[in-house]
């Protein structure tokens, strides 16, 4: 099952599809037992606007739920624009990570940027382990992208040409992303 949902790029695209077409979220089967009956269990809240603070933040932002009518597991499936199991969004994480790709110290991105040092660490640490295999997924499926050759070439140009979060849905459909 894909968790992100590639077609809802921002937070306000979000909140509209929960309240106008929640249905683009529901799985098509539960993700643990593969059973195609799941109903709509709710929602929880994540707090995925960091760049807004006070009258115009979209703060709580609600995640919608889903509950196998079998195994009676949850799940739920998350925008493009909402990293899942990370505070900070895809766009921050490019970021930190173009820079450490251009030769930057993790104290200097930790500097110029929202995240700490210890966070700045985990997403390059995270990079590097999963690279290879997150490489071979996305050269197989764009084969221009075969053209790069070492492990910063090939990041700067997937950076470039598609952006991490496009890139990590593209990666959820075949794996566990992050």
């Amino acid at each position: 099952m894909s968790r992100i949902v590639a077609s809802v790029t921002t937070l306000l695209q979000h909140v509209e599809a929960v309240k106008q077409t929640p249905e683009i979220y529901r799985p098509l089967a539960c993700p643990h037992c593969g059973i195609k009956i799941v109903w709509q269990h709710g929602y929880y809240t994540r707090k995925a606007d960091r760049r807004h603070d006070g009258e115009c933040s979209l703060n709580p932002v609600p995640i919608l739920r889903y509950c196998c009518s079998v195994c009676r597991r949850t799940c739920s499936r998350l925008p493009l624009c909402i990293a899942p199991r990370r505070w900070h969004d895809w766009a921050v994480q490019q970021g930190v990570l173009e820079r450490l790709l251009n030769g930057f110290s993790r104290h200097h991105c930790a500097a110029t940027s929202v995240p700490e040092r210890r966070t700045i660490s985990r997403w390059w640490n995270w990079l590097q382990e999963r690279g290879q295999t997150f490489e071979f997924h996305l050269r197989s499926r764009l084969p221009e992208l075969g053209r790069a050759t070492g492990f910063g070439d090939f990041w700067h140009q997937v950076l470039k040409s598609m952006g991490l979060a496009a890139a990590m849905a593209l990666l959820d459909q075949e794996m566990i992303v992050p």
